[in-house]
């Protein structure tokens, strides 16, 4: 039997909100927010912001589940930038690339301040140079709702894409010709914000299976296009064909196998990186072979778990968010694709949580350090590239967490003796399996006593670090400067690191 060794808070880092404060303030929050009078509909974004009398220093958040293809972001801003709104503070769930309306808007000072759970392209640069004027909180997907949930982040007016609205209010995203799936990052703003905007480019009579109820609704917002769905699909959704990635997927599906936690009734999520997708292959291939059928997968969906599902391998997915465009069409067509909140999924506030069920996990690093502190926030040098989205809810409730990467990439070793950036704190990793070996934490030894007499490579994380400096040598230190331009915040709204500008 394989426990999980659970994150044991510091003295100094407490959480902002005890569980039964939160329980009582949701219940209380929940009962206040039912709306009285009937959804507006609007013809355009200036409409809702002179309805809802929108000026600055308010909080606006949006959802993230057209990805790099959304467009109400983007309009948003045009909006703000008309009116020169200032200080506003942004709560998108994720910020992409696409997003570049952002860049003025923060060197401007219109936008000041930032929470969201991951961050890439032209904003996280500007940020990274020190152009925002506040701060820039990042959060875990079930700690975004937590601190939604709880009171922490209050939010004003939520924007909300939402690919088909019917005349009641209530909003899907399984059709319509911007269908992105499921809208779970979407459903503690449409309960929590004061006000709740739904920008659509399709309204239909009645929707039978909504995600998004209208009474929460106070106003839709009909405009030509919301975005493009093809936007959600990135390069990295596809599987690996690298050789070096590919023996990674297969000796970490052999060692899940080995462990003997590939056994009915068993739940898996792994990141959606190519590495990752060869995991997923690789075990299936394994449950078919031993004729395992598992309960669930969970977390962003891909075509990988779509097929699965489908070849009766798993019961039900758990999807909070669909990576490409077979999952969408999925989530559309089979009564067992599920779609669930980001609270449910990884709230560590909400019982039974999805995270917390989770048999095994396998994510990736940017960078590993010799605690097992992982990080998938910043580059080596400091810029930041994304965030932990749900990495670090998912490696705190799974039974058991390994991470997978190439020991060297791009000539840059993955392990250092302190990550620039902690995302996920070490005491949450278990196993480390990269191409040249495996390191499982010591705080593991039940593991290091199953796999003492195997046959795969075991080394401490500190013989896999001296290995790969014999090969690139060691690393010059970067330096950073020493102002702060963000904070961590782990799920449970403990500060566990910052972002240091970066030197230019």
């Amino acid at each position: 039997m394989i426990n999980a060794v659970k994150r044991v808070i510091p003295e100094n880092l407490k959480p902002y909100i005890s569980s039964d404060d939160y329980k009582n303030h949701k219940r209380r929050f929940i009962d206040k927010k039912q709306k009285q009078s009937k959804t507006v509909f609007l013809n355009s974004i200036e409409e809702a912001f002179n309805l809802f009398n929108i000026k600055s220093s308010m909080c606006l958040s949006f959802h993230h589940h057209l990805r790099n293809g959304d467009g109400v972001l983007q309009k948003v801003c045009e909006e703000i930038k008309d009116r020169n709104l200032m200080d506003l503070h942004f709560a998108p769930s994720s910020v992409f690339p696409s997003y570049i309306n952002m860049v003025e808007l923060i060197k401007n000072g219109n936008i000041t301040n930032i929470h969201t759970n991951y961050v890439n392209g032209p904003v996280a640069r500007t940020i990274s140079q020190g152009h925002l004027k506040g701060d820039l909180i990042m959060n875990t997907h079930g700690g975004r709702a937590r601190a939604i949930e709880s009171g922490d982040l209050k939010i004003d007016v939520a924007f909300l894409a939402c690919p088909v609205v019917d005349k009641n209010g209530n909003g899907s995203g399984s059709f319509g010709k911007t269908a992105c799936g499921t809208l779970g990052y979407a459903i503690s703003d449409v309960e929590y914000a004061d006000k709740v905007i739904l920008v659509t480019d399709l309204v239909c009579e009645k929707i039978d299976e909504f995600q998004i109820d209208g009474k929460y609704v106070d106003a839709v917002v009909i405009i030509d296009s919301i975005g493009d769905s093809k936007g959600i699909v990135s390069g990295t959704t596809k599987l690996t064909t690298d050789p070096i990635g590919l023996k990674i997927a297969k000796e970490c599906s052999q060692l899940l196998d080995y462990l003997g936690v590939i056994k009915e009734g068993f739940s898996m999520q792994t990141g959606a990186g190519k590495t990752s997708l060869a995991v997923v292959k690789y075990v299936r291939d394994i449950m078919i072979g031993k004729g395992v059928k598992g309960s669930f997968a969970s977390g962003g969906i891909t075509k990988s778990y779509v097929d699965m599902l489908e070849e009766n391998l798993f019961d039900q997915l758990y999807d909070v968010q669909c990576f490409d465009l077979d999952a969408v069409k999925s989530y559309h067509r089979n009564n067992q694709h599920l779609a669930i909140s980001a609270s449910r999924y990884g709230n560590p506030y909400e019982n039974d949580n999805i995270a917390s069920r989770l048999s095994f996990v396998v994510l990736g690093a940017a960078e590993i350090d010799l605690d097992y502190n992982v990080n998938v926030t910043t580059d080596s040098l400091g810029y930041l590239i994304g965030g932990s989205g749900g990495h670090a809810d998912i490696a705190y409730g799974s039974d058991l967490t390994i991470v997978i990467s190439p020991l060297i990439k791009s000539r840059i070793p993955l392990i250092k003796e302190q990550v620039m950036t902690v995302t996920t704190p070490g005491c949450d990793i278990d196993i480390l399996v990269t191409e040249r070996g495996i390191a499982i934490n010591p705080k593991r030894q039940d593991l290091i006593e199953s796999l003492k007499n195997s046959r795969f490579p075991l080394y401490t994380i500190s013989e896999l670090y001296d290995m790969t400096h014999k090969i690139t040598g060691v690393p010059n230190k970067i330096k950073v400067s020493d102002e702060i331009v963000g904070y961590i915040e782990y799920r449970d709204g403990t500060y566990i690191d910052c972002i240091h500008k970066v030197n230019v």
